[in-house]
């Protein structure tokens, strides 16, 4: 451990999983105190466990990423437990609207309505579902902003100066990386970080995104099933270090933004991806 969160207070919205609970163990081995938000309590129980077995602290709290109310007191349980909130990370999403972390079955489905469309692709444009698109923008675009405000509110009487991570994708820069409801509320999270970046300057706290490429998640799941039966690899040619990343590595990232490391660090969007961009 060397101490680069030191006395430092994180909140993580999605921690019960994936990068959300690879960034509250990293960070807590750098010293930082952990609240984990998520809305699978047992998931979330399981990172707090994992967190506290490494000998650093966390709580637990429930969270419904779209809920105003419980984004608020999301804020206030962290400061209450741990006396202030200096770093946030909003790693809470979804890629559909039926979508729930380890459900293999509902991701498969999406994928196979997405097929239905192969030969047809502009058909899926105006025939695109609405109640999709408005639960995955509430819960990426909203649920982040939501959870902004709740801690920024509560740092800024504090006079804290700290740092903000969104979760952004790189489907936030590139169409093709995502279905659309899922591209857009990720490009959405992109200009909230750069929008809500120059209005917090002032008051030292820094906003910045990571947009992750295909990381080893629950959420990427259904792509390792899709080419083991196809006998495909849909993204061989997408990847040019060959493989997915782990959500180590993208925590790895929060921490450098987290930390004084990055001190001159905001409005900016890091992406780790295999060398996706390279194209």
């Amino acid at each position: 451990m060397t101490g680069r969160l030191t006395d430092k207070v994180a909140v993580i919205t999605g921690g019960g999983n994936g990068i959300g609970r690879a960034t509250a163990v990293r960070f807590a081995e750098e010293g930082a105190a952990v609240l984990v938000a998520d809305i699978q309590a047992d998931r979330g129980a399981e990172t707090v466990a994992l967190v506290q077995e490494a000998g650093g602290q966390a709580r637990f709290f429930s969270l419904d990423a779209v809920s105003p109310d419980d984004n608020d007191a999301m804020a206030q349980a962290a400061v209450e437990a741990f006396g202030s909130i200096h770093v946030v990370v909003t790693a809470a999403g979804i890629t559909h609207a039926d979508y729930s972390s380890g459900d293999l079955e509902a991701d498969l489905k999406m994928a196979a309505g997405a097929m239905e469309y192969a030969d047809e692709p502009a058909r899926a444009f105006p025939e695109s579902d609405l109640d999709n698109w408005r639960r995955v923008i509430d819960v990426n675009l909203t649920g982040t902003l939501l959870a902004m405000q709740a801690c920024t509110a509560r740092m800024l009487d504090a006079g804290t100066r700290g740092s903000i991570v969104t979760l952004a994708s790189i489907a936030a820069k590139h169409p093709d990386a995502g279905p659309l409801a899922y591209t857009v509320s990720k490009a959405g999270v992109w200009m909230l970080t750069k929008k809500a970046a120059r209005m917090l300057a002032p008051a030292g706290i820094r906003v910045n995104a990571i947009g992750p490429g295909f990381i080893d998640t629950n959420m990427t799941a259904f792509i390792d099933l899709i080419e083991t039966e196809a006998g495909i690899s849909p993204l061989a040619d997408m990847i040019p270090l060959g493989h997915k990343g782990q959500p180590r590595d993208i925590a790895n990232c929060a921490l450098f933004l987290a930390s004084d490391e990055s001190a001159y660090f905001t409005g900016e969007i890091l992406h780790p991806d295999g060398g996706f961009f390279t194209e």
